[in-house]
């Protein structure tokens, strides 16, 4: 399945040079899980920071090391890195309402922080996953036939689809799509016949912006809390 959406080369730099929250991180990060593309531009944006950044590495050790030295420093540290992840290593399995999700890499290594799920409105369903420092981020369910009244947002929100696919007034979202979204927008996410399992994180409470919805905005931050 091609993925369609993906975060901008702005945002891969910031995720590759560690300068991201901790919540985006883990977003973005398991986007590079599951895409390809995105997985490549990060291991050029990893290699150029390091050549970039290799003549002071060498001043700071005072020009202690050999020019092998530095060729196996920066080969150790993209072994280690995202280009070396194995795509068939094995991932942690997530069970909800008799369906059976995989976790992709980043997010499996961190599910042991992902709490109970408690059930919002409707058909949706979400369990937080918290970080250091207070971040959090959310597991957000859709059964089948589910909706997210029309809302905008007060900060930016990047939503992650894990499994299944969701839609709004400009598109379809399947496996792997990352959607981020600032204050000018608005939407109405739903599912049709099938579910749809997201990573969803956000720096401030949404805004619900149609009809009785707008009675929720006082408790927005309940549903998807930054």
């Amino acid at each position: 399945m091609m993925i369609k959406s993906h975060p901008g080369e702005a945002l891969l730099y910031q995720y590759a040079a560690g300068d991201l929250s901790a919540a985006m991180t883990i977003v973005v990060g398991t986007h590079v899980d599951m895409c390809k593309a995105c997985r490549r531009t990060v291991c050029d944006i990893e290699q150029k920071l390091c050549e970039d950044n290799l003549d002071t590495i060498v001043n700071v050790a005072n020009h202690a090391m050999t020019k092998s030295q530095c060729d196996q420093m920066l080969e150790a540290i993209f072994q280690s890195s995202v280009c070396s992840k194995v795509e068939n290593e094995p991932n942690d399995i997530l069970y909800l309402e008799g369906r059976r999700f995989t976790l992709p890499r980043t997010l499996a290594h961190n599910s042991h922080r992902i709490g109970d799920w408690s059930k919002l409105v409707g058909k949706l369903w979400r369990a937080p996953l918290t970080l250091e420092n207070g971040n959090q981020t959310n597991l957000i369910y859709m059964a089948p036939g589910a909706k997210v009244p029309e809302h905008t947002h007060k900060g930016q929100e990047a939503t992650l689809v894990l499994d299944g696919v969701f839609n709004d007034e400009k598109d379809e979202y399947k496996d792997g799509d990352f959607v981020l979204l600032d204050p000018s927008k608005t939407h109405t996410p739903e599912t049709q016949e099938q579910d749809c399992l997201t990573l969803a994180t956000l720096d401030a409470p949404l805004h619900f912006t149609s009809g009785v919805s707008r009675l929720l905005n006082p408790f927005s931050s309940l549903f998807f809390r930054a």
